[in-house]
């Protein structure tokens, strides 16, 4: 048996009229017309929606992924309540890093922080492979969420071998990078051996969301704007290259996403994804012209731009839905995540506008 798009087994080898598989997310995806413009929001599962912050309350960041019903109940609150046309699993970049034995923790205010940072041959030997046992919460999850979501397609997600790499050699977030640079630059062996091991643990942790059902994956590398483009094609591309293979025949499009990275555009596109997420700097006729026109493109609305008035909102989602048009696919989205102070009420009227105004007549 195949799996399909709609993350259900197809006995026959081929994919299944209607679910997720002919979703407009899904279509815009693989280039195909839909109905509409799909529109889904990074971080639409969390801070912003108040539901979020009641069912969160004292419990932490690693736990709430660790528990499928309540992964299952955070990922569904903003397809409830937005009507987006895909939901994103709830979860964390360093889930499977921790999952490999990385001890690290997630810190309300400050992001993951790694007790012992990777700085040595042997810390790189510590992490090890992953089994679909040791992430079993996540594909316990999923099995929820495709059951739950009916022709709603689900997307999973893991953090890119480079953001990883950086998280764990700086010990934290870092705004200059300079610990994971200086490792990259001074010992480029001990640099590439850590990002093969983390690519490894982050396709099996992708195949497990793969064979539970997700419709579609998404590879964050949140820090790959960091680089230049001879940096990101020298010690970059071949890892997240690597990941994005490995889900080649897996039957889902593969979305690829950073931020910061318009001089990356070209170069992310061809690490082999279905699909290049847009940061809000770079027009997205402009990216498309970067990309190619074998690549749909996602985005790339700044997430700020959602606290202003309505008519400023209006004005910048109708000109990214016009400029997504000279792609071959897009899917609207942020450039990147929803900000906790977003009113929610706001995110809903976007996700409407967009349906109003990219709709398309139907046979």
């Amino acid at each position: 048996m195949s799996t399909d798009t709609t993350g259900t087994a197809a006995r026959d080898g081929e994919p299944r009229r209607g679910g997720p598989a002919d979703s407009a997310f899904v279509r815009a995806c693989r280039r195909e017309p839909g109905p509409h413009t799909p529109v889904w929001f990074m971080r639409q599962a969390g801070r912003s929606l108040p539901e979020y912050r009641e069912i969160r309350a004292n419990v932490g960041m690693l736990d709430s992924c660790r528990r499928p019903e309540l992964v299952a109940e955070i990922t569904l609150q903003p397809v409830r309540r937005h009507g987006v046309d895909a939901a994103i699993l709830f979860s964390d970049i360093v889930v499977p890093v921790a999952a490999a034995g990385v001890d690290l923790d997630i810190v309300a205010g400050t992001g993951p922080v790694v007790a012992e940072p990777v700085r040595t041959r042997e810390d790189v030997e510590r992490i090890r492979p992953i089994t679909r046992d040791d992430v079993s919460y996540v594909d316990e999850a999923v099995r929820l969420l495709v059951a739950e979501l009916g022709d709603t397609p689900l997307i999973g997600f893991a953090g890119a071998p480079f953001t990883l790499a950086s998280y764990l050699v700086e010990g934290g977030p870092s705004r200059t990078h300079a610990k994971t640079k200086a490792l990259m630059y001074g010992q480029p062996e001990l640099w590439h051996a850590l990002c093969a091991r983390l690519a490894e643990v982050t396709l099996a942790f992708l195949k497990v969301q793969v064979d539970a059902g997700v419709s579609a994956v998404q590879l964050f590398d949140s820090w790959a704007g960091a680089l230049s483009e001879a940096d990101y094609r020298r010690y970059v591309l071949p890892h997240s290259a690597a990941v994005l293979a490995g889900l080649a025949d897996a039957g889902v499009p593969r979305i690829h996403f950073g931020v910061g990275t318009g001089e990356l555009l070209t170069a992310m596109g061809e690490a082999g994804a279905d699909v290049v997420g847009v940061d809000w700097r770079t027009p997205l006729d402009q990216a498309t012209r970067r990309i190619g026109p074998d690549r749909a493109v996602q985005g790339n609305l700044d997430p700020c731009v959602l606290l202003a008035p309505w008519p400023v909102v209006e004005t910048e989602v109708r000109r990214i839905v016009e400029q997504g048009r000279a792609a071959p696919g897009h899917v609207f989205n942020l450039g990147h995540g929803v900000l906790p102070e977003t009113d929610p009420d706001v995110l809903t009227r976007v996700v409407a506008l967009v349906h109003e105004v990219s709709a398309r007549p139907t046979d």
